[in-house]
């Protein structure tokens, strides 16, 4: 059975959206505060690290729709390798997509989303906060792996972390310090369905 294992930016008061920019998501190759963080060799190489066990993605709408034109747009190894692999995007307002080896769910998604262990090894969600905070109640993530960029945003965007997010429990599995101050940080579901 494969897992499913999200890649979650965060700052270090837990933001990952930012109202900054209106580009994207606020931890970010896009974004002034954190772009200088992804020049550095280490952040680039444990991108690299959460995006290279994939076999398949999985995403929200929003999510989709940055990375549909960063990735057809972009000639290379990393971006060939994205257009091939299956995508899977949940949302019930898309009615179809354009792009190679995609699929939409929208119904019956807790029994899709788990189907999807059967059939693929390792499915990555990169950003995606709404859906993973999704998985997490329906017990179905598996991993998490989070970037956390030395950072204070204050009061500006939307955290990972909710009120109304329900309880779970993870186990620390790794932690690495960047020279640059981002930490990453692994957690394994304890108790999860996988």
């Amino acid at each position: 059975m494969g897992k499913i294992v999200a890649g979650q930016y965060l700052s270090l008061d837990g933001v990952t959206e930012s109202g900054w920019t209106g580009l994207g998501p606020a931890i970010s190759p896009m974004d002034p505060l954190s772009a200088p963080y992804f020049l550095d060799a280490e952040v680039q190489q444990a991108v690299g690290d959460l995006m290279a066990g994939n076999d398949a993605m999985l995403m929200g709408r929003v999510t989709y729709e940055g990375l549909k034109p960063f990735f057809t747009g972009r000639p290379g190894p990393a971006s060939d390798a994205v257009n091939a692999m299956p995508k899977y995007v949940v949302s019930t307002t898309m009615e179809s997509t354009d792009w190679p080896n995609t699929t939409i769910l929208r119904d019956n998604l807790a029994k899709e989303i788990a189907a999807l262990k059967d059939r693929h090894r390792h499915i990555g969600i990169g950003g995606s906060g709404t859906l993973v905070r999704w998985l997490i109640a329906e017990d179905l993530l598996d991993e998490l792996q989070l970037l956390v960029f030395p950072l204070i945003l204050g009061g500006n965007g939307a955290r990972f972390y909710r009120a109304d997010q329900l309880p779970a429990t993870f186990a620390l599995t790794s932690c690495r310090a960047l020279d640059c101050g981002v930490v990453t940080l692994g957690y394994g579901r304890q108790g999860a369905s996988a």
